[in-house]
């Protein structure tokens, strides 16, 4: 990143009261209609690499990531942020790119700089850094088109070059290649592998095990609500703890 993006980085930092990492969630429960969805959950990220969470349908995992995000507020619990409760200064150090992309009835160019107006840089800044971000993001040619004739490879690209023009902490991606085909599955791991590589921290919830072997450092098994393993990816992938991981790895249907 060029020097001058990175006294940006430092002061929009200083406007935001600091950093979020690491991020840490105790005890978090969540209950709906009755259900609870997550039961007393323990969770701490930090560092670097790329934490993978994996897991059958419905065992919490896009929820926690939201909680951990101050998206949803949880029913019991808390999160903390760099040791303090989470606030909505600090919020654009988290990037967070959704299965579905949601874009702006603008350009290209547009979407990314509303990002960084909401995230407090000043007008003279937004342009640069918005299109440095399209560059990382192969996205330059495609400034001017409007956002919602991209195909979905490319919506999702804009969402992550979006995220990333802010200069996150770490990136929360919730299957961030769902549905989508291998040429623009290849580009997004791409992209994430480089942020990786840059430092940033990265999350990514999939149910591709495949996925999970090119781009895991660990892994999380969320089974019932609960993280039941949590350990590199390649002892996950060698020898699961749990039966119900086991089994998933197996390719068998997990209840």
């Amino acid at each position: 990143m060029p020097e001058g993006d990175h006294q940006l980085d430092t002061d929009m930092r200083d406007r935001r009261g600091g950093e979020v990492l690491p991020i840490q969630g105790r005890g978090l429960a969540f209950e709906r209609r009755g259900r609870r969805i997550l039961d007393g959950i323990d969770i701490d990220i930090e560092d670097t690499g790329t934490l993978v969470l994996i897991g059958p349908n419905g065992a919490g995992k896009s929820l926690l990531v939201r909680i951990l995000a101050g998206l949803i507020q949880p029913t019991a619990g808390r999160v903390s942020w760099a040791g303090s409760l989470p606030d909505r200064r600090r919020a654009p150090r988290i990037g967070f790119v959704f299965q579905r992309p949601v874009l702006l009835r603008r350009s290209v160019l547009a979407n990314t700089e509303y990002a960084l107006a909401v995230a407090g840089v000043g007008r003279a800044d937004r342009t640069r850094r918005a299109q440095a971000a399209l560059e990382r993001a192969r996205l330059t040619h495609l400034m001017h088109s409007p956002a919602r004739v991209l195909s979905g490879g490319e919506q999702q690209l804009l969402s992550i070059a979006r995220a990333l023009a802010t200069g996150p902490e770490i990136l929360i991606f919730d299957e961030p290649t769902s549905n989508l085909d291998p040429a623009a599955t290849t580009a997004i791991e791409r992209l994430i592998g480089d942020v990786r590589s840059e430092g940033t921290r990265v999350v990514l919830i999939t149910h591709d095990l495949g996925q999970l072997r090119r781009l895991a450092d660990e892994v999380a098994f969320l089974h019932h609500g609960r993280i039941i393993e949590r350990t590199p990816s390649t002892a996950f992938l060698a020898k699961p703890q749990s039966a119900a991981a086991q089994a998933f790895v197996r390719g068998e249907i997990v209840l």
